[in-house]
Formats: structure tokens, C-alpha cells, sequence
């Protein structure tokens, strides 16, 4: 059995454009800060997820043309679910290695995860046809 919910059209294009915003900022801060951002992996209690996937420099400039390039793609409303899943992916590792195990980013954190939650919103509905 399948339920019909009926969500603003306006609602759904303001989350997205109002998401996509703190990916389009962290991906200029990432491109114009890659010591600052690599200093604050440095000071992180897991810094080993971010030394997993290769130099810190390299992914920070790489994390920052992601969000950028994803972030806008999502903010046009162009392959919404695609984009949000390429987010989703970002968004994690950069949230576990500078975010947890320190609590002084409990508020980072807690937007992190409310973030995530409007991620999860756009990759579970299918927002494409519900704007047609």
C-alpha cells in the first residue's frame, strides 16, 4: 500500500536550494583554506579516516571541487538524488574525522546530522517527477 503525500512544490525547491548552500560555502572554504582545513584534520581525534583515503592537501582540494560541483548541480534541481548521494558521500567522512570524538563540534555535528537529513529527504523521494 502505497500513501500519497502531498508536499509543497515551494517546500521542496526551498530545502534544496537552502541545503545546497552550506555545500557551495564549504566548497569555496575548502579551495581557499586547504592549510587551515588540513590543520583542523591534524587536531582531530580520528584523523586516521582522512589519512585512510590518501593526503590530506589532495583530498581537501578534491572535497572541495566535489561539493562545488555537486552542490550546484544540486542547488539547479539536475539530478537531484544523484546529487544528494554524491553529498551524502562527502559529507560523512568529513563529519566522522573532524566531527566526532570532540566535544567541542557537538553543535557541527548535530548540523552535520541535520544536514544529512536533508540529503536523505532528496535521495528517498523521488523529487524529479513530483516537481513535473
Amino acid at each position: 500500500m502505497t500513501t500519497k503525500i502531498l508536499i509543497s512544490r515551494r517546500s521542496i525547491q526551498l530545502l534544496r536550494v537552502l541545503v545546497s548552500g552550506i555545500f557551495l560555502v564549504a566548497g569555496f572554504n575548502h579551495l581557499l583554506n586547504v592549510e587551515k582545513t588540513a590543520q583542523r584534520i591534524e587536531q582531530a581525534s580520528f584523523k586516521g579516516i582522512a589519512h585512510f583515503f590518501g593526503e590530506p592537501q589532495w583530498l581537501i582540494i578534491l572535497t572541495g571541487i566535489v561539493m562545488l560541483t555537486a552542490g550546484f548541480i544540486f542547488l539547479i534541481g539536475y539530478k537531484t538524488k544523484w546529487a544528494a548521494i554524491i553529498l551524502m558521500a562527502v559529507l560523512i567522512p568529513i563529519t566522522l574525522t573532524v566531527q566526532v570524538g570532540q566535544i567541542t563540534t557537538l553543535g557541527p555535528l548535530f548540523k552535520n546530522i541535520a544536514i544529512l537529513g536533508g540529503l536523505l529527504f532528496f535521495i528517498l523521494n523521488d523529487t524529479d517527477n513530483l516537481l513535473k
